[in-house]
């Protein structure tokens, strides 16, 4: 019984959460700083679940430290999502041969 009420209450926060901003505010947001704060929020929720998922998809946690600053090097350089793909699977193949 217990499981049933967890999983009511977690609906019922998730519903609130997403339909409270719906209801409430009616009209355009003017304010300069929530409005960038909203705009990261997509990017900032992604980042937090990739970050973990990089250093933890390799067998050897430095072979996923290695293929983050890869990618980072590679994206902050303007490659395209391709090959930085490309070039993390390929840092952690050769970083996992060596160790």
């Amino acid at each position: 019984m217990r499981i049933y009420s967890c999983i009511a209450i977690a609906a019922g926060v998730s519903f609130l959460i997403r339909v409270l901003p719906l209801t409430l505010i009616r009209k355009q947001i003017t304010n300069p700083f929530l409005r960038s704060f909203l705009y990261y929020v997509p990017y900032v929720t992604l980042a937090v679940m990739t970050f973990p998922a990089i250093l933890h998809a390799a067998q050897t946690p430095v072979a996923g430290v290695v293929a983050l600053v890869v990618g980072a090097v590679l994206a902050w350089l303007g490659a395209g999502l391709f090959p930085v793909a490309i070039s993390c699977c390929a840092a952690v193949f050769l970083t996992e041969l060596l160790f």
